[in-house]
């Protein structure tokens, strides 16, 4: 495994932790607010919090202000941030209707959506990559959902469709992030986040200055680590990384917001809980193992065709 996808892996490792632990803080945030008021604030406040980054990112490396083509960044910046609008969403409005357990499990369904996405677009997915994402799927099931499919609230539904436009979302920074500066379109994302969230808000809810200031701990949580940091570093981190393995990874944000409310909160893991950490955990590493015999067989064919 080079460098930069180590790297790569490690920035996709951090935002499924900030994510993981942003639950919680979503969950608050709808005690005091609409969904979509949410995520007006969280999305314009992340866009703000990036501006001085982009700067200090120039300041630190000039040679990234080449990077990628300013067509390709403002065409990613907009088709991410609608992409990321429909998966905030959806997700913001299902977690008012069911619990966080629930969520988190429902949320990680994309990363079977993924490769079922990619069939259709006529690619192949490794048998190693199925297993680990059958792993993953039975561990984020005795993980979050230990007590079964029993009492399903109307906001699962909501979430599966955010764990739909979050697959689209994934592929999407993946096709281009390679193109364009990561910060600077991460930047846009959240200001057509914003945008096209204010719009919904102002149709479908009546948002009020005091109940915005109440709520706004979970609002600044989620818009500074969670959409400014976080999702920042998706977008770096999977440059070196393809789709599939980058959404295992990210997955792993179930498994931080339950040892996280464990740790933090208190609230103890049973057996079943703690077995599907450990599953994903092994899912999600089997499915970096570099392939050593392939690599091994492609060498030897070189070398017989230099005798």
């Amino acid at each position: 495994m080079n460098t930069s996808r180590i790297k790569g892996n490690l920035m996709l490792l951090t935002a499924a932790f900030i994510w993981g632990t942003a639950f919680v803080a979503q969950s608050k945030g709808m005690d005091f607010i609409g969904p979509f008021t949410f995520n007006t604030v969280r999305n314009y406040v992340a866009f703000i919090v990036l501006i001085p980054i982009i700067f200090l990112f120039k300041a630190i490396n000039p040679s990234s202000e080449n990077y990628g083509g300013t067509k390709e960044l403002i065409k990613g910046g907009i088709c991410c941030g609608a992409m990321l609008f429909m998966a905030s969403s959806f997700q913001q409005i299902g977690i008012k209707y069911t619990t966080v357990g629930k969520a988190g499990f429902i949320t990680t369904l994309y990363v079977l959506i993924i490769p079922l996405i990619g069939l259709f677009m006529g690619k192949r997915i490794k048998f190693k990559i199925w297993l680990s994402l059958a792993g993953a799927v039975l561990g984020f099931y005795l993980l979050c959902m230990s007590n079964g499919f029993e009492n399903i609230a109307k906001g699962d539904f909501y979430v599966l469709l955010s764990a739909f436009f979050d697959s689209f979302y994934i592929i999407t920074v993946g096709y281009f992030s390679p193109k364009a500066d990561g910060v600077k379109m991460s930047c846009i994302q959240f200001l057509v986040c914003a945008i096209i969230s204010t719009f919904a808000m102002f149709i479908l809810e009546d948002p009020e200055y005091t109940a915005i200031i109440k709520g706004l701990g979970p609002i600044l949580y989620t818009a500074v680590l969670s959409s400014g940091v976080a999702y920042t570093m998706q977008m770096l981190g999977q440059r070196n990384t393809e789709p599939v393995i980058a959404s295992l990874i990210m997955s792993l944000e179930s498994v931080f917001s339950a040892v996280a409310g464990w740790v933090v909160l208190g609230q103890t893991m049973s057996f079943k809980e703690i077995l599907g950490c450990i599953i994903v955990f092994i899912a999600v590493t089997s499915a970096q193992i570099p392939e050593k015999e392939k690599s091994v067989a492609i060498k030897s064919r070189k070398i017989q065709k230099a005798d």
